[in-house]
């Protein structure tokens, strides 16, 4: 369960958000009010990705990440610019640890500088701190 501590720390910076317990699962979900949830999923799926030591593992967890989010027309296809894609695709074939970093990188500013203040500032990341908030004055009087 997500404990208030844990959401407060999410608005001191998007690295707290994106690297505590709950708060990919939960800003996964206010990005789908967004639209724009294959940004999170493509991190993570990065994150997931540099952790893979088997070569033939790493090729098809590098073909599936470039089906979905990095071919033109995926089916989630992420916003990264053209050298990024580029770069992707003429390492494909021998895919290494880290054939996604720039496009990791260039995704996570995108959410760090247009979704994450939006998070913040929304219903949805305001109901969750309150209800929180009144939850633990609530178990203090009791």
């Amino acid at each position: 369960r997500v404990s208030l501590e844990e959401v407060l720390q999410w608005s001191q910076s998007f690295e707290k958000l994106i690297t505590s317990k709950y708060g990919p699962m939960i800003y996964k979900t206010y990005l789908k009010t967004e639209h724009s949830d294959e940004n999170i999923e493509f991190w993570l799926a990065c994150e997931a990705y540099k952790k893979v030591t088997s070569q033939r593992k790493r090729i098809s967890m590098a073909r599936k990440l470039f089906t979905s989010y990095i071919q033109p027309q995926a089916p989630n296809e992420i916003n990264i610019d053209s050298p990024a894609r580029k770069a992707i695709i003429k390492n494909i074939q021998k895919p290494t640890q880290s054939c996604f970093d720039e496009a990791q990188r260039i995704i996570y500013m995108h959410m760090e500088r247009d979704s994450y203040p939006r998070f913040l500032e929304s219903k949805f990341y305001q109901k969750l701190k309150h209800s929180l908030q009144t939850n633990s004055s609530n178990s203090i009087v009791n």
